[in-house]
């Protein structure tokens, strides 16, 4: 089965495709000083990600967010709440972590179908 890796660099690939499933890298945005406005960013992002390999967020199978302090866990879930597709909820883990750089305050990876 073919893999595809798109938007790749020398450390990693934003997607991959494998079959019909699309894994997606954890995606950050630092467009906002809040997690609200971070996690809005996000996922605008992922949005555009599942459009461009053919999916979208009704095929999402799960999601892993990542909070740099769990206690912003209400602030990013009433962000979340508004964007997941009624009935179409994925399978989710929220944990908190220390991201890759201190102006990061989410990350979420994503796996859908295509």
């Amino acid at each position: 089965m073919q893999i595809d890796r798109k938007d790749t660099n020398d450390i990693m690939s934003q997607a991959v495709v494998h079959g019909e499933t699309v894994y997606l890298s954890g995606q950050v945005s630092s467009d906002a000083s809040d997690v609200a406005g971070q996690t809005q960013g996000v996922l605008g992002k992922i949005d555009a990600m599942l459009a461009n390999v053919g999916s979208q967020k009704t095929r999402m199978l799960s999601a892993t967010i990542y909070l740099a302090d769990i206690s912003t866990f209400s602030e990013m879930n009433e962000v979340w709440k508004k964007w997941v597709p009624v009935g179409a909820c994925p399978a989710r883990t929220t944990v908190e972590a220390k991201l890759a750089a201190p102006q990061y305050l989410v990350e979420i990876t994503v796996i859908a179908s295509c």
